[in-house]
Order: C-alpha cells, then sequence, then structure tokens
C-alpha cells in the first residue's frame, strides 16, 4: 500500500479546515495559499471528499468549503478511503469479499489479512482531532 499525493493532500486539507474553522466557509484559494497546493489539485481532491459526505460546500462571493461533521468525527483512514479507495495490501483483499482462485490454498493469505487488519486499525486509530491537537501542542510540524 502506498498513499499518493491525492491522499496526503486530503488529510492537509480537511486538517487545514480544521484549523481555520470559524464558522465560515473556507475558499479553495486560502486553503492553496497556506497549503501551498494548486487550487486546481485541490478541486480534484475536494470530489472525493464532498461525495463521501465529509464537506459542505456553498458557492458564490463568500463560498468554499466546511467540515460536515466535527474533527473528531473523522478517521485518517476514511478520509483517505475517500479519495485513495481501498487501503488493501494486496488486490485479493480489496472488497468484502474475497474473489481469488487460490484463496483456500494461499499459504500467505493470512499474513496478507493480517497486514490489511494492521494497516486499517492504524489508520482508523486517528482522528482529524487528534492532528489538531498536536499541532496546536506544536507536536506537529506546521500546517
Amino acid at each position: 500500500m502506498k498513499v499518493s499525493t491525492k491522499g496526503r493532500y486530503a488529510l492537509r486539507m480537511m486538517l487545514d479546515l480544521a484549523l481555520n474553522d470559524r464558522g465560515e466557509y473556507i475558499s479553495l484559494r486560502d486553503i492553496s495559499l497556506r497549503q501551498g497546493i494548486t487550487v486546481k489539485y485541490l478541486e480534484q481532491i475536494v470530489t472525493g471528499l464532498t461525495r463521501a459526505g465529509f464537506l459542505k460546500s456553498q458557492r458564490g462571493n463568500s463560498g468554499g468549503y466546511r467540515l460536515a461533521r466535527k474533527p473528531e468525527e473523522y478517521t485518517a483512514g476514511e478520509i483517505l478511503r475517500a479519495v485513495e479507495g481501498d487501503l488493501s495490501p494486496v488486490a485479493c483483499l480489496v472488497g468484502d469479499h474475497n474473489d481469488c482462485e487460490r484463496a483456500d490454498s494461499c499459504f500467505v493469505l493470512s499474513f496478507w489479512t493480517g497486514l490489511r487488519k494492521l494497516i486499517d486499525d492504524y489508520v482508523d486509530g486517528f482522528t482529524l482531532q487528534d492532528f489538531v491537537n498536536d499541532v496546536r501542542s506544536g507536536n506537529s510540524a506546521a500546517v
């Protein structure tokens, strides 16, 4: 499993929205300036996050984006999955059912299943609020 730039930037964008929440919508331009990510790329990321119901949007001069929920209600895993898709380390574990013709005789399936569980448990063990707390306490690089 390799998290792409899109996944990394999605986490940064969500964190930026959480840190700068003043009850108003935040423009992609403002996020772009703070994060050093082009507006064009943020537009691509916003699509997956909005489709997942993670963001509220508003058009117009005072338009932009806001979190749809509280920061403690988002996990890093669900944000990554919204833009990256399934985080399984091997293709046969993507989705709910293993369709691999060798699943019954695969000697390493338990290894891959265990790795998937470790990945899911790890990324789902961090909330957006955890990142906010880290930034505000100085335990993380500035966002």
